[in-house]
């Protein structure tokens, strides 16, 4: 399951004048209000952290004054190893890539990738999980923090040129430009701070190379004890199932789903040897053995909570994964 580092949901817990104990109890005004799992190794699972900030959405209605707050909590410093490593590289593009690089060390949850397009950079944030309602505030604090502490990296010679969302906006959209000192846009294709390339060259005020370099080297032996990544396919196929009781999903919305092109999720499919046909019928397949294997859900319900309209249609694609109608295959299910 995906995790999301503690300090993340200390800061936002303290973004809403609360305080987020070490046992997972959320204290206000001296009393327990709610309490999460325990952390384990510094991590909570991602549905507690999403959880806290749909309770913390709930009572808190003023989202861009958390988003504020939380962005004035959050530093570098609550990374650990990686806080320190981003502080002491010798410009804000080293630092980024620090981030780019290490960040699943904090949380598998998102990524960040830095793109230069000539004379413009674009720092971006992509969601790992599946959408829902508190990624939202999630996406728009993680830019916002991110915006506060490269300022704090490199002092007011930085000057964004924008920001993105790309959900729709909840409130006032000149409040959030002000918060960000710059144009800020949603209903974009991407979740993103865009700044000039030129801004990537900005040395940081706590610059050490050969402390950065060390550090570094740390952040590597801990990349190197993490299980591999997932494959992208297995990512995509995370998406794919939960929407194939609404029909067939489409790649473009899909892909905007996951923060990322069409060409791209092609691009990444193929480097795997894979097509999203492939995808979705291994989605399909797999859903489709899992609900035979009740003998309560009919075969023509699960025709219709694997994307066909007809059971025929239903059988036949069955038959061609598996070697034997769903029928049987719930037979033989049964008696293993």
């Amino acid at each position: 399951m995906p995790s999301v580092t503690n300090a993340f949901a200390r800061a936002m817990a303290e973004a809403a004048g609360m305080t987020l104990t070490d046992e997972g109890a959320l204290v206000s005004n001296g009393a327990v209000v709610l309490r999460l799992p325990r952390p384990v190794d510094g991590l909570l699972a991602d549905t507690d952290y999403f959880d806290l900030i749909d309770w913390i959405r709930e009572r808190h209605p003023d989202e861009v004054a958390l988003v504020e707050a939380y962005a004035a909590s959050i530093q570098t410093d609550d990374l650990g190893v990686l806080g320190l490593a981003i502080k002491t590289a010798p410009t804000l593009r080293a630092s980024l890539q620090r981030v780019e690089r290490y960040f699943r060390l904090v949380t598998d949850t998102a990524v960040y990738q830095l793109v230069e397009k000539g004379p413009d950079a674009f720092w971006i944030f992509q969601s790992q999980t599946l959408h829902r309602a508190a990624l939202e505030l999630r996406n728009e604090c993680a830019l916002a923090g991110f915006a506060k502490n490269m300022h704090r990296f490199v002092g007011s010679g930085l000057v964004l040129s924008s920001v993105s969302f790309r959900h729709t906006c909840r409130c006032d959209t000149d409040r959030y430009a002000a918060h960000f000192g710059c144009p800020v846009q949603f209903n974009a294709d991407q979740d993103a701070i865009q700044l000039k390339t030129e801004m990537l060259d900005l040395s940081n005020r706590l610059s050490d190379q050969a402390v950065s370099d060390f550090l570094t080297g740390h952040l590597e032996t801990k990349m190197s004890s993490l299980k591999d990544s997932p494959s992208f396919s297995s990512t995509l196929l995370h998406h794919l199932t939960p929407t194939l009781s609404t029909g067939l999903p489409q790649a473009a919305d899909i892909a905007r789903e996951m923060g990322m092109s069409e060409r791209t999720l092609y691009r990444r499919l193929a480097k795997e040897g894979l097509t999203f046909r492939d995808v979705l019928a291994n989605a399909q397949s797999s859903l489709a053995q899992k609900l035979l294997r009740d003998d309560k859900i009919s075969i023509a319900e699960i025709a219709f909570l694997t994307g066909f309209s007809e059971q025929s249609t239903f059988t036949r694609a069955f038959k061609r994964w598996v070697g034997k109608a769903p029928a049987q295959f719930r037979q033989q299910s049964s008696t293993v």
